[in-house]
């Protein structure tokens, strides 16, 4: 089941415009599906406007028995910012202890730690920073690091390091790809280190086998069936 939290005018070259619907239709979304379904987890990706922050915010305290991953989406993969950067350590702390998982990539580990993420020690001391900011297990995900493909999974006691071969492609959706699969194997009763193993593995997957749809990125899930000549 969907929540709109944003609406974007886009291709696969860059994201043209954002527009927030208001708190209250984002809250109205969720009470109307709420009084239906019954959730097994939540992902929550980009939201799109600071109004959201306490919707958002509620919803996870009204579901704390279940898995919660928080794909924190601040910018496009082109560039774009699709979100005010004044609000997001707020957006942080209004989160605080509400998730099972936060899945920053290196930019936006960067934007809430503070610290500069360009190797696997600063990806370690941003993941500790950001576990100590949100009480919230933290996957880095190093895709975008120099020499190596390596990321990073913290709960705030062990370390576990996944490393995959770097994979020379721009390919969008990514990280909503990985955030979703995570959830899902841990709504199936994954332990949180195995859920991002499996998750990883098939994300790396799904980049091998990317389209091209127009002239920017690739698109993960694309599939294109041609008529026979």
């Amino acid at each position: 089941m969907g929540i709109l939290t944003s609406l974007t005018s886009q291709n696969t070259q860059t994201v043209k415009k954002v527009h927030c619907p208001t708190s209250r239709f984002v809250s109205e979304q969720y009470m109307h599906l709420r009084a239906d379904v019954e959730f097994s987890g939540i992902k929550v990706g980009m939201i799109g406007c600071a109004e959201n922050i306490s919707v958002i915010a509620k919803i996870l305290t009204d579901n704390p028995k279940i898995p919660i991953v928080i794909d924190p989406v601040f910018k496009s993969s082109g560039g774009n910012w699709l979100y005010d950067k004044k609000s997001i350590l707020p957006y942080m702390a209004k989160i605080r202890a509400k998730a099972s998982l936060l899945t920053p990539n290196l930019a936006e580990a960067e934007r809430i730690s503070g610290i500069k993420v360009r190797n696997v020690e600063e990806m370690r001391t941003s993941a500790e920073k950001i576990y100590a900011l949100t009480s919230i297990p933290c996957l880095i995900k190093g895709g975008h690091l120099r020499d190596q493909n390596v990321d990073i999974l913290f709960d705030g006691k062990t370390y576990v390091l996944f490393k995959n071969k770097k994979l020379k492609k721009t390919v969008h959706g990514t990280g909503c790809f990985l955030s979703s699969s995570i959830l899902c194997h841990l709504a199936n009763g994954s332990p949180l280190d195995q859920a991002a193993s499996l998750a990883i593995k098939a994300t790396h997957e799904a980049i091998k086998k990317a389209t091209k749809l127009g002239s920017g990125q690739l698109i993960i899930g694309a599939r294109i069936r041609r008529p026979n000549a």
